[in-house]
């Protein structure tokens, strides 16, 4: 039986610590919900005002009817609708407002046939949209006993088929409502939003230095449209005094733009399967998608059809988008089984639940005035469950990408690199000297160096003694020539050092310096004995060849060489050191 790993320290602390953070989000998590939805059933108090109603739709009327079971055919545009009410004679009237749900239709309230507010009439005539929402109103202090009429003109077609609850709240106590039986869609949206923003700022920067990072940008896009039509969608941003078509208005915006990015973002998945037909079928939806985006948004901007009436073939065109992905992520894992597209294909179907979930909840309420669920921001949980996927598989897919780039760039320094002396090796030698043979009136000097006794020390001292020596050798040579142009071992104890320039002075200095630092190196490491011999030569108008100019420093290298033994020689023999030529 194969015995288990055992986890290493490190992976051990990895795991406590995503541990530490996800407790942490939890508990902040809860923290923050109690705070919103401590005093909810204090500030939650209303006056229910469901039963009791006379409605009028065109001609056709209905009489004390109650708003919870009420249900009839979808209103279309210039439908008119008249709900008639009495107040009961003991409620408490001081500092109290009306909240209507309102949808897609402008709205007069009277009391006892005196105007107390107005929205949308002045815009129904000039053939705009009115916006859906929340719409506070506010009531006198004396409205007991008297009777309420609010009178609605429907602005676009199918508006509704049902009433949502009318209620009556303490005016204080509204936005803190709306906010607590929101609060979901509010955190969610919030989190969107900013993340979005902060991520788009730091990719923008990071694509001026690599193009790999875009789609991180396009999720960053997809984020920050899906917050902002949270906010909306769930009249969060109502809080802000905002007027609700300017809120409807975002809401259409946002969510006929968050499927580019997304389809954008796809584009790589789809060329990886190499397949002409599915690639057609993408660019198709791609541009197909830009265009109703366009057309929709310019239609609703000069007031000829508004968003309102074509939200439903955007919602066929991101169901199609969203079916297309999960076939997409499908056919990849059949290809690569990798873990990025697995976690994709998750968060592309938890997406596809919730969407799907919410678009039935909508039309149920809207066609057939039925409420299939009290549960809101299921949509915004599976698009916060989606980006996560998102961001993990773009994170591990960047991670491999990153990894097989540095085993790369690894794999190419290793054949241009000599592995004792970790300088470049013969090979990036002749391709450098390949090049400058390819260049015109170029200045350069090249230098070939022998490392004297390195066989001596290998036979005395050993090859480990022997591979100090040659390292130490390689580090003179890069230490003086380096800066002026690149150092290679050209394998055994050859060395070549390639400069640019020309200039005799400069060889001058560096020649001093590079006998100083072999200086040095004897000093620094004892019992070393390191001696270089070498010899260079320089392009010159009449010779440029640079295998010619090599080949004389290296024949100037080996006449240093023999003139270093000889010198060592008579070291040895004073005797003969009379007879010996003198060497400058």
């Amino acid at each position: 039986m194969k015995k288990m790993k055992k986890p290493t320290r490190k992976t051990v602390l990895k795991t406590l610590l995503v541990v530490y953070v996800l407790i942490s989000i939890c508990f902040t998590t809860l923290f923050i919900d109690g705070m919103f939805s401590r005093d909810y059933a204090d500030i939650s108090q209303c006056v229910l005002l469901n039963d009791g109603w006379d409605i009028t739709i065109n001609e056709r009327s209905w009489q004390n009817v109650s708003l919870d079971d009420f249900r009839f055919d979808p209103v279309n545009k210039n439908d008119t609708v008249t709900m008639v009410k009495t107040f009961p004679a003991d409620m408490d009237c001081t500092g109290q407002a009306l909240v209507l749900q309102l949808k897609q239709a402008a709205v007069i309230a009277y009391l006892d046939e005196e105007q107390i507010y107005e929205y949308g009439w002045e815009r129904i005539n000039q053939g705009k949209t009115v916006g859906s929402g929340y719409l506070p109103i506010d009531l006198p202090d004396n409205y007991a006993s008297k009777t309420l009429t609010l009178l609605f003109t429907v602005a676009e077609d199918k508006a509704f088929s049902r009433f949502d609850p009318i209620r009556i709240y303490e005016w204080k106590n509204i936005y803190r409502v709306i906010l607590t039986e929101n609060r979901v869609p509010l955190f969610l949206g919030c989190f969107l939003t900013i993340f979005g923003l902060v991520i788009c700022c730091i990719t923008v920067f990071a694509m001026l230095f690599s193009g790999k990072f875009s789609r991180i940008l396009c999720v960053s896009l997809f984020s920050i449209c899906i917050g902002l039509w949270t906010l909306c969608y769930y009249n969060v941003l109502l809080i802000f005094s905002m007027p609700l078509y300017t809120i409807s208005l975002l809401e259409y915006m946002t969510l006929y733009l968050a499927p580019i990015p997304l389809v954008i973002y796809m584009r790589e998945d789809v060329k990886a399967l190499n397949h002409p037909l599915i690639y057609v079928v993408y660019q198709a939806l791609l541009a197909l998608q830009i265009l109703a985006t366009t057309v929709f948004l310019g239609l609703h901007t000069v007031d000829l059809v508004h968003c309102a009436a074509t939200l439903k073939y955007m919602q066929v065109l991101i169901l199609c988008n969203l079916l297309y992905f999960i076939l997409v992520e499908f056919m990849n894992l059949r290809i690569s089984r990798q873990l990025v597209h697995r976690l994709f294909l998750i968060g592309m179907l938890v997406l596809s639940g919730c969407v799907g979930y919410d678009l039935v909840f909508y039309y149920f309420n809207r066609y057939l005035g039925i409420s299939i669920s009290s549960t809101k921001g299921i949509a915004s949980v599976g698009l916060v469950i989606f980006i996560v996927m998102i961001l993990i598989s773009f994170y591990i897919d960047l991670t491999q990408k990153m990894m097989q780039e540095t085993e790369r760039n690894f794999l190419i320094k290793s054949a241009y690199t000599d592995e004792l002396t970790q300088i470049h090796n013969r090979r990036y030698c002749m391709e450098y000297m390949t090049r400058i043979k390819e260049m015109e009136n170029v200045d350069y000097t090249v230098f070939c160096f022998d490392l004297n006794n390195l066989k001596v020390t290998n036979d005395t001292l050993g090859h480990a003694q022997g591979d100090i020596l040659i390292r130490s050798a390689a580090s003179v040579i890069v230490d003086a020539f380096e800066a002026h142009g690149i150092v290679a071992r050209m394998g055994g104890d050859e060395f070549i050092a390639i400069i640019e320039t020309a200039d005799s002075e400069k060889i001058s200095s560096i020649i001093v310096e590079f006998r100083n630092k072999i200086q040095q190196k004897n000093e620094e490491i004892p019992n070393l004995n390191l001696s270089i011999a070498f010899g260079y030569a320089s392009c010159n108008p009449k010779e440029y060849n640079i295998e010619k100019i090599y080949q004389l420093a290296d024949d100037r290298m080996y006449e240093n060489k023999q003139q270093m033994k000889r010198l060592s020689a008579d070291a040895l023999n004073p005797e003969n050191a009379a007879h010996s030529p003198a060497v400058v």
